[in-house]
């Protein structure tokens, strides 16, 4: 590929890229994440990608070649360097909850005849449905009480009048900027862009990724497709899980992981920006 057509496809992205990051930098500038900062993040994030993802097979990759491959001086790329792929630990609290919510909303023995989690009482004789018996069917490290205290502290779950355990609509999406939020936005986002990415560098697309978008609504058509598209959604997340909670009793394992998302957004359309912004 010559310089020229690979300095057009770089222009070509500037706009989509500047769009995608807007949302970014405006949580960066609300979090106090500054643009040195970034700029950091950023040089690490480009000699890491450039050392690991673009390494040629049976060659040993050279700080020479990082440096060609990312525009950072070479005495950067050797500081830079050997710091390892990065790894994305999935946070003790996050993998816990989203199990036992993953289960109480798929097995069959903690639903209703329409999929709806039901409510549990907090233990039950024998296999009886309760929520002993499904914080054990996920971890025997904590005891069912200190998990269900820690849920109806967090908003999880609450107690009805006849003391049974009743799943949250704040279990589905946490909430706050806490740690568990925060590890889903990086995880989401990075899924939903690689799948993007795969598909632009890819020979044909890979992955399924497509959006239902209108343009030119009332605040109230928006608001009313905006609540539809959520049941429909909730609807679609449902039934994934319960099939991939099924097929998983019986799958005998292995290094492979599997996403599915969706996302629904609407908003008040700004005016068109002067040309030369974005």
């Amino acid at each position: 590929m010559s310089d020229e057509i690979a300095s057009s496809e770089g222009a070509a992205l500037h706009a989509p890229v500047a769009r995608l990051l807007r949302p970014l930098v405006r949580l960066f500038v609300a979090r106090g994440i500054t643009f040195p900062a970034l700029t950091n993040l950023l040089r690490e994030l480009y000699v890491n990608v450039a050392e690991y993802d673009f390494a040629l097979p049976g060659k040993e990759q050279t700080d020479s070649r990082v440096s060609l491959l990312t525009g950072i001086h070479r005495k950067e790329v050797r500081r830079l360097r050997g710091a390892g792929a990065p790894v994305s630990a999935v946070p003790a609290v996050v993998s816990r909850t989203s199990r036992i919510i993953a289960r109480w909303l798929a097995d069959p023995r903690f639903t209703d005849a329409q999929g709806r989690p039901l409510p549990l009482p907090r233990s039950g004789p024998g296999d009886a449905a309760s929520f002993e018996a499904l914080v054990s069917g996920i971890t025997r490290d904590l005891r069912p009480r200190a998990v269900l205290d820690e849920w109806l502290d967090r908003g999880l779950a609450h107690l009805d009048a006849d003391d049974r355990v009743v799943l949250a609509e704040a279990a589905y999406v946490p909430k706050g900027g806490g740690e568990p939020q925060l590890y889903y936005f990086g995880r989401n986002l990075h899924d939903h862009i690689a799948a993007s990415v795969a598909n632009i560098v890819g020979e044909a697309p890979r992955f399924l990724e497509r959006a239902v978008h209108y343009d030119g609504l009332s605040e109230d058509l928006a608001r009313r497709l905006e609540a539809r598209a959520r049941e429909i959604a909730m609807e679609a997340l449902q039934q994934a899980n319960r099939e991939a909670h099924a097929a998983c009793q019986t799958d005998p394992g292995g290094n492979h992981r599997w996403n599915f998302g969706l996302y629904v957004y609407a908003e008040a359309a700004p005016p068109p920006a002067p040309p030369g912004t974005v």
